[in-house]
């Protein structure tokens, strides 16, 4: 993760990994360029003052399109799941619903719709989310012995 980018060329539709922390990253679509910038749209926070998340939601978000130099100096492309989901075509499906949701307001939920779910969402038209499901692995197990055990 620590490359500027995982290969020399990016491609409207390719999934970007923006690293966080140890345990999550941010995501995004790259969209291509307008007047030369290039932009990535993304699930975020719609302002600076809706940041505030009740058990791990936040009501005021949205799909946005910002300049992929404000996202992050380090990503990488993360198109994982190529191997089991054809990806769909950028220019009759991505773009068309990346451009139909940017604005809307969406509720922001760190389990079931985080910007890894919006993103693997537009390009292969599934919502899923490996960091939730890598995080699900840990926990699991640590529960399965309590209720085994009728402690809970």
């Amino acid at each position: 993760m620590g490359l500027r980018n995982s290969r020399p060329e990016l491609f409207p539709g390719d999934i970007l990994e923006f690293p966080r922390n140890k345990y999550f990253s941010h995501y995004g679509v790259y969209y291509g360029e307008r007047d030369g910038v290039a932009y990535v749209a993304h699930l975020t926070t719609r302002d600076s003052t809706s940041q505030f998340l009740i058990f791990g939601r936040a009501l005021n978000s949205s799909v946005r399109l910002d300049p992929l130099d404000i996202m992050g100096k380090k990503y990488k492309v993360y198109n994982s799941l190529d191997d089991k989901h054809p990806p769909r075509d950028f220019y009759n499906h991505i773009k068309p619903e990346i451009d139909e949701a940017v604005g809307k307001a969406v509720t922001f939920d760190i389990l079931f719709h985080n910007s890894e779910h919006q993103a693997i969402l537009f390009r292969y038209g599934v919502k899923r989310s490996e960091q939730i499901e890598k995080v699900y692995a840990r926990i699991v197990p640590t529960w399965r012995k309590p209720f085994e055990k009728k402690m809970l």
